[in-house]
């Protein structure tokens, strides 16, 4: 028995982590065996990050808040409870709102002037999501997820459910954008014009259709490419052409010289209908592609060369 009341290690060159460690006082009755050291520690991988992400949640709170109270003071002219001859206003308390941020669901304290109102461009008035929240929202919507599916998503990453009514307002709000970027004036002179379709799969009533979306893309007077406009047509046919070339012509677009495209039917007959002075190219891509699709698979690397 060793001094002090605990027993002696009969193995001393033993492995720790095999080590069993019973301590007994002197007079008392033995207690069962413990687990060994190398069991004793466990780590809750999902306690650990549930503590991390509570410290950041946390952090992105007290950060927000107190750059508001730091606006609060600039707007003042003074910081609270100071006495200072620049002082133009005074504190009236403050009222809470929830703001949406990529950590969770975080409580703001938005100061109160006497006089003043506080309007901070730290968070938009009325402004309740953080902007990357409302495009993830918006990308999962358009990307066909289910609102059940995007409510479970939204509730996991940040805590909380959104509501179907939420994303339909803000697909609306994005449509509005789109719609008035669409309809913009096309400024300056674009001397080429790239035209091409897209087909892309939209999810419409519960079913996945094919669906064309128009691009025109031209070069401006700087030699900088943009993109002049986007349309969704039925198909690429000279209907859903003429359309999207007199939308073109009604924004501005002139000074086109040349026009690049795929030998798409109609498209070549509403060019010369809308900008009779401008030449058409074929576009190369599409011209090889449609050479090496009639080709056989052996033969494709000779004709390319």
């Amino acid at each position: 028995m060793a001094e002090g009341g605990l027993t002696d290690n009969p193995n001393p060159k033993a492995n720790m982590s095999d080590q069993t460690v019973t301590p007994t006082v002197a007079g008392s009755p033995a207690t069962s065996p413990t687990k060994p050291m190398g069991e004793v520690i466990s780590i809750d991988q999902a306690m650990v990050q549930k503590h991390l992400g509570e410290v950041v949640r946390s952090t992105v709170q007290d950060t927000l808040n107190a750059l508001l109270d730091a606006e609060a003071d600039r707007l003042c002219g003074a910081k609270r409870y100071e006495h200072s001859p620049d002082r133009v206003d005074t504190r009236a308390g403050h009222y809470e709102r929830q703001f949406q941020t990529q950590a969770g669901e975080v409580t703001l304290k938005m100061p109160k002037l006497r006089s003043l109102p506080f309007e901070t461009a730290i968070i938009e008035r009325y402004k309740r999501r953080e902007t990357s929240v409302e495009e993830a929202l918006l990308e999962m919507y358009y990307a066909g997820v289910s609102m059940r599916r995007v409510e479970d998503i939204t509730e996991a990453l940040w805590g909380s459910r959104v509501s179907a009514s939420t994303v339909s307002e803000l697909n609306q709000k994005v449509a509005g954008q789109i719609e008035a970027w669409r309809n913009q004036p096309i400024q300056g002179q674009h001397a080429y014009v790239f035209l091409d379709g897209i087909w892309l799969k939209r999810s419409w009533g519960g079913e996945v259709k094919n669906v064309s979306v128009l691009v025109a893309i031209g070069v401006n007077a700087d030699g900088y490419r943009e993109v002049l406009g986007v349309a969704e047509g039925t198909k690429e046919d000279k209907a859903s052409w003429q359309g999207f070339l007199r939308h073109l012509k009604a924004r501005g677009l002139q000074g086109v010289k040349l026009f690049i495209a795929d030998k798409c039917l109609g498209l070549v007959e509403s060019l010369g209908e809308f900008y009779p002075e401008a030449a058409y190219q074929r576009c190369a891509v599409h011209f090889y592609r449609n050479v090496w699709s009639l080709v056989l698979s052996t033969k494709v690397r000779p004709v390319a060369a």
